[in-house]
């Protein structure tokens, strides 16, 4: 059970983000280029993500045990939920500037009033080719986690649903707000995805280590699925003392000596 509400959780929350910022691009190409060519870019976009998801997460279903399956995602979640809290740390201590979707808005509109005509299949090709590898690539760390956490808690199709529930929520609230959803708490919300993905890779890649035993089963985390919450707070304690000591440790000057090696002080 605690494996699936944290299922729905992640795919939810980091859905929300990622469809927020293919959003952005979205609006941008359709406010300044065309809205049927920013559709169909879309809307190609979503179909490739669904037969992407559909094919990698069968494969890995099928063709790995349980615990290899398991040390597999884990490892791939932890990773990846490492480079989420990184940002988190470096954006909380001050050294990395905050996500704007307002200016990422911006940008864009700039870029596509900028570029010349080209009309290809009658589609404005720059604002349809725009929108597709900007959904695309936005959508496919959405696939990611959909893979990941669905073949681990073996409910592909709720982490799919969960995906596409949050991405229709930013869809329509886009549509009624006719601006990017730049109040959305981005910033905030990647670092709740970040300690998600971090404690729910370590639970699974620990307990896929069961692969090199014996029997080649599953370890069991004492406390089984409440080990989860310990998970979170502790990478939620580590990722605030890593706040608080990374400007410290920013400014301190280098020690390191023209050929590579540190000096005395």
């Amino acid at each position: 059970m605690g494996a699936t509400y944290g299922l729905v959780a992640a795919v939810f929350l980091a859905s929300v983000v990622e469809a927020v910022e293919a959003l952005t691009i979205v609006m941008a190409m359709g406010m300044t280029r065309g809205w049927r060519s920013a559709w169909a870019g879309t809307a190609a976009a979503a179909v490739a993500l669904a037969a992407f998801t559909a094919a990698a997460g069968y494969a890995l279903a099928t063709w790995l045990p349980k615990a290899a399956l398991q040390l597999t995602v884990g490892t791939l979640l932890l990773v990846f939920g490492l480079q989420w809290l990184r940002k988190a740390v470096l954006r909380g201590a001050g050294l990395k500037p905050r996500h704007d979707e307002e200016a990422a808005f911006a940008e864009q509109t700039s870029a596509a009033r900028g570029a010349g005509p080209a009309t290809r299949l009658g589609l404005d090709w720059f604002a349809f080719t725009v929108s597709l590898k900007g959904v695309f690539l936005e959508g496919v760390e959405i696939v990611f986690i959909v893979i990941t956490f669905g073949t681990s808690a073996h409910d592909v199709p709720v982490a799919a649903g969960t995906a596409a529930v949050a991405a229709l929520c930013v869809a329509v609230a886009g549509f009624f707000a006719h601006r990017p959803l730049s109040r959305v708490p981005e910033n905030t919300l990647k670092y709740g995805v970040g300690l998600l993905l971090a404690s729910f890779g370590t639970y699974w890649a620990v307990a896929g280590l069961g692969v090199f035993t014996a029997g080649g089963a599953s370890l069991a985390w004492f406390g089984r699925d409440w080990a989860i919450p310990v998970l979170i707070a502790a990478w939620f304690a580590v990722t605030r003392l890593l706040i608080r000591i990374a400007p410290a440790l920013a400014r301190r000057p280098d020690r390191t000596g023209p050929n590579g090696i540190g000096e005395a002080p």
